[in-house]
């Protein structure tokens, strides 16, 4: 944690009398005594200090400064990110006897998943779970993501709301079965990301950029929030096919139309996927941090919708499951029938390209909130193609083969690649015009 440094250590030894009792007391009863020697001296009552919750994890002799050095008065937002502590203390001595967290030679990440609702080919992820003895996955919902918007419409409809509360639980199933967990907040994510960072003893934020103005806007926020507490925020680029640093111009200077970026792209190498961890080390969070609980959609200030139409018939989006669980399962599918499909093809390809994208359809709504990595998407199809996947070329299948639906998604990865990357690029330079007339944009509203 930024807060506990080299000095701080010299200028108050781990035998200072000024320590917290607590500390001591958890000491003692990692040792040994005789026979004869009871608790009895030990006071059935241990008046803690405020900042108790965050000492809790922290247990440093840096955390006793004076406020000067890092605020550590808890406001009414805070007391709602930490759990109550229980009645008893031991159970903080058995998580940290020695006084400092476990792995204290490494530091601990707080990875912010957004829309990236999976493990695998996760990049800041991965690169916490390597840079970090621990790690603390969180997912925030936002109140402003929700409601009516100004023209009277929901921000976020009741199908979509539901399908991203089925992907947010499968992604905590997946990391408890491996051992860690996921913290979901509803919130403002520049208020909680840095006041679980804090109570966590986190050194550095991790998360994938987006590409929209709003949620640039966003990134900047809690960047500024987060940074104000000393800790490091890096944020990584994962929802395309192609790695923006890959790309063979600069951001700014990339074509404004299609045909222009798909030659410019052209014979250009995908990154190879990042595989999903088989164990995770989460910061522990008994007597720290509740996980929390996942909202309705009652909570959201959403009504569940009807599963069924006016001619009985399932609504459209209503039978949808959320998650990596089910996008990887629906990929196996997708890609099968892919290869599998009928010749269909004539002078125009015209049905073929139809047929193709009417299977997209059936892969979009997890490409579309990150339940599935476009990049293993790629190399899945690429594993049941009978040739090779020709990309940046329009999809032609002329040689009595059956890829034109595989190769078809292959043509709109590209495009929504390029969607991305021109929206990415004019979020810029509308960022730098403000900058530059010192205009700033209003405001979010509460």
């Amino acid at each position: 944690m930024a807060a506990a440094s080299d000095s701080d250590a010299g200028a108050q030894p781990r035998d200072d009398p000024s320590l917290l009792p607590f500390a001591s007391f958890s000491l003692a009863l990692s040792i040994r005594a005789p026979a004869t020697t009871t608790l009895a001296s030990v006071p059935s009552t241990i008046h803690l200090p405020t900042q108790i919750s965050t000492l809790a994890v922290c247990l440093h002799p840096s955390a006793a400064q004076p406020p000067s050095r890092r605020p550590t008065r808890l406001n009414s937002a805070t007391s709602s990110v930490i759990a109550p502590l229980p009645s008893s203390t031991l159970g903080l001595s058995r998580s940290f006897p020695s006084g400092a967290p476990a792995g204290a030679g490494r530091r601990r990440t707080l990875v912010w998943f957004r829309a990236d609702l999976r493990l695998h080919d996760h990049e800041p992820f991965h690169a916490a779970a390597g840079a970090s003895s621990s790690l603390l996955p969180v997912f925030v919902f936002d109140p402003r993501d929700f409601g009516k918007s100004p023209s009277g419409f929901d921000r976020t409809g009741p199908y979509r709301a539901n399908f991203l509360l089925d992907s947010v639980a499968d992604l905590r199933r997946s990391l408890r079965a491996r051992g860690g967990d996921l913290v979901v907040r509803v919130g403002r994510p520049e208020v909680v990301i840095p006041e679980l960072a804090r109570a966590a003893c986190a050194e550095a934020v991790y998360a994938h950029g987006e590409v929209s103005r709003d949620e640039v806007r966003a990134e900047e926020r809690v960047q500024k929030a987060v940074e104000k507490e000393g800790i490091n925020v890096k944020y990584f680029w994962g929802s395309t096919l192609y790695h923006v640093e890959d790309l063979p111009f600069h951001l700014e200077d990339m074509p404004s139309n299609y045909g222009g970026f798909r030659e410019a792209v052209k014979g250009l190498e995908v990154r190879k996927v990042l595989e999903a961890p088989e164990e995770v080390k989460c910061v522990p969070m008994k007597n720290v941090l509740e996980p929390g609980d996942i909202p309705t959609l009652a909570e959201l200030g959403l009504t569940a919708p009807p599963a069924m139409a006016q001619d009985s018939k399932p609504v459209v989006g209503s039978t949808l499951i959320g998650g990596e669980t089910e996008a990887l399962e629906r990929l196996k599918k997708f890609a099968v029938e892919c290869s599998m499909q009928p010749n269909k093809s004539d002078k125009s390809n015209t049905r073929d390209s139809i047929y193709g994208a009417n299977f997209s359809c059936k892969i979009s709504p997890w490409l579309a909130t990150g339940c599935l990595s476009p990049r293993f998407m790629y190399e899945e199809l690429k594993k049941h193609a009978t040739r090779a996947i020709p990309l940046g070329s329009t999809p032609k299948n002329n040689d009595g083969t059956s890829d034109a639906g595989t190769n078809w998604l292959m043509f709109e990865l590209l495009w929504r690649d390029f969607f991305r990357f021109i929206t990415k690029k004019y979020s810029s330079v509308q960022k730098a015009s403000e900058v530059a007339t010192g205009c700033t944009p209003a405001p979010a509203l509460a």
